[in-house]
């Protein structure tokens, strides 16, 4: 990891009350998943090129017709408020003041129309399919009438996995908290169990997701290929590989690991993007290697936010843009053009 990310984990330990750190920081069960994140990125090896004209490295980068500065975005993690009382419109405003790619939470801490002013340019938005449906459908109209150029529907969470430092599924919310952008649909008697996640969801809603909104939909927390496959089969424009930070279903394949499959079999056909453990611009470098369109970053975010809000978010983003830049250079690649799968090898299988 960065020295700076590492400097805002520290900074975030010591601003955050212990209670909301461990509840970004934990994992589910065991905590494998969350343990061997970032070590599956450190198991691949490059190649690098020799003797290429690397005199200007561009990172620019296209997804879903939107052009980007770079191909290091946010992931969406919720209730940033409880890092910092400016959350989403910090993370937001310095994505999209940097032109880096914004994934907004359903589950975030100020309302979506507020974000999407403090971005100022594309962002997406990330949902989860409630138990009343008509929530759901209510926000994915909000978000679309603001401006989200595409939705993210996460996939791997039909419930809220177990986190063992914690008294259920997730710390403590008031109403007015949890339901911050509910709340107006949901009458004068909020009921947040009809805001929890739908087990009964399935592919089929994919394509209701792009009829109620006219977006394109990704599906996040993809792991397999043949889910994949079925995903772009249902209607969706793409996948995010990811294990939901280590917090869903523990010893789930690190993303690292997944994702030449996932990529393999998406081909041309659609986006590839990918979270999980990473924290520098090899990381970077060996996830566009192996298929990535993108990665999104999701904990160096929120620490970052802890320590010094939105100006520590982008130099957070920039930190880890110029390491890539760096990473690229090195390697002989002078544009994301140049990077592919000849790049990297596992040398332990």
């Amino acid at each position: 990891m960065l020295p700076l990310l590492v400097e805002h984990v520290a900074a975030a330990r010591e601003r955050l009350p212990e209670a909301v750190f461990r509840y970004f920081a934990g994992g589910s069960g065991d905590e494998l998943s969350l343990g061997e994140a970032a070590d599956a990125w450190r198991s691949y090896r490059l190649l690098p090129h020799v003797l290429r004209d690397v005199r200007r490295v561009d990172l620019t980068t296209r997804l879903l017709g939107e052009v980007y500065v770079s191909p290091v975005g946010v992931a969406p993690s919720g209730f940033q408020g409880l890092a910092h009382p400016d959350g989403e419109l910090a993370s937001g405003g310095a994505a999209g003041a940097a032109g880096h790619p914004f994934v907004l939470s359903t589950r975030s801490s100020h309302r979506l129309e507020a974000v999407a002013a403090a971005v100022g340019g594309p962002w997406w938005f990330q949902v989860y399919v409630m138990r009343d449906r008509s929530l759901t459908e209510a926000l994915v109209r909000r978000a679309a009438a603001a401006g989200a150029r595409a939705l993210v529907l996460t996939g791997d969470t039909p419930v809220v996995g177990r986190k063992r430092h914690l008294t259920g599924t997730r710390i403590d919310l008031p109403d007015d908290a949890f339901l911050v952008n509910l709340a107006e649909h949901m009458g004068e008697r909020p009921d947040r169990a009809a805001a929890e996640q739908d087990p009964g969801v399935t592919l089929e809603y994919v394509g209701r997701l792009a009829e109620v909104s006219g977006l394109p939909v990704l599906v996040k927390g993809v792991l397999r290929a043949d889910d994949a496959l079925a995903c772009l089969d249902a209607g969706a424009a793409g996948v995010v590989v990811s294990t939901h930070g280590g917090r869903q279903l523990d010893r789930a394949l690190p993303s690292a690991l997944a994702l030449p499959a996932v990529a393999r079999a998406v081909g041309e056909r659609g986006t590839v993007l990918v979270d999980g453990g990473i924290g520098d611009g090899l990381d970077c470098l060996v996830a566009l290697a192996l298929g990535a369109d993108a990665v999104l970053l999701g904990r160096p975010v929120v620490w970052a936010l802890a320590a010094g809000g939105r100006e520590a978010v982008g130099g957070a983003l920039a930190a880890v843009h110029d390491d890539l830049a760096h990473a690229m250079a090195l390697a002989g690649a002078a544009s994301l053009g140049a990077v592919d799968d000849s790049l990297v090898a596992r040398p332990h299988g």
